[in-house]
């Protein structure tokens, strides 16, 4: 592999969807497929639905990211083990997302990685396992709600990472540009 000179793969963006979304997770928003009402109080004037099927084993966390715009080009993907990462978008602005299918081998199907545009108006869900790159803000200062486990922070930390790249019990990060020699840039 020669980084001086990587090989450079173009994503398209494409607008996500509930039937695009659903190999890597589900849509979070107001055309979200949703189970019935979980509740009846208020004569019908509260809806509570569950739009999402969200995991989490253990103690989680809900943070609130403010996201800057910067370069459209993928260094690292990641994916859980033990819950299904939540980005829910505060400030209506648009985001993209990289997804990646789960699978059980060592890297994601960098081939298959696909780009999607979320309108700052619905969030998503992933399913266990699903690579992905936090993700990247169209406008300055997008707002987007994280939900995720208190251990991925942790595994998160400064002093967990080495080489560049994470690892824990819920966490698996990894530098794709070292690993594959491909620098993968989002076709904006």
């Amino acid at each position: 592999m020669n980084m001086h000179s990587p090989e450079t793969l173009k994503l398209p963006i494409i607008d996500a969807n509930l039937e695009n979304i659903a190999p890597y997770g589900q849509l979070l928003g107001a055309d979200s497929d949703v189970s019935a009402n979980m509740s009846d109080f208020y004569e019908g004037a509260v809806t509570v639905t569950s739009p999402v099927n969200f995991k989490s084993d253990n103690e989680t966390c809900l943070s609130l990211a403010n996201i800057q715009p910067r370069p459209f080009e993928i260094t690292y993907l990641e994916r859980h083990f033990k819950h299904t990462q939540t980005f829910i978008p505060l400030s209506g602005k648009p985001f993209i997302a990289v997804l990646g299918k789960p699978n059980k081998e060592e890297l994601p199907e960098i081939d298959k990685l696909q780009a999607f545009r979320f309108d700052g108006h619905a969030g998503f869900t992933m399913h266990i396992g699903t690579w992905h790159e936090f993700p990247f803000a169209i406008e300055k200062d997008t707002n987007v709600v994280v939900i995720l486990r208190d251990e991925t922070t942790k595994n998160l930390s400064s002093d967990n990472v080495i080489d560049g790249e994470a690892h824990g019990g819920d966490l698996d990060k990894k530098n794709i540009l070292r690993r594959t020699g491909k620098l993968i840039v989002l076709d904006v």
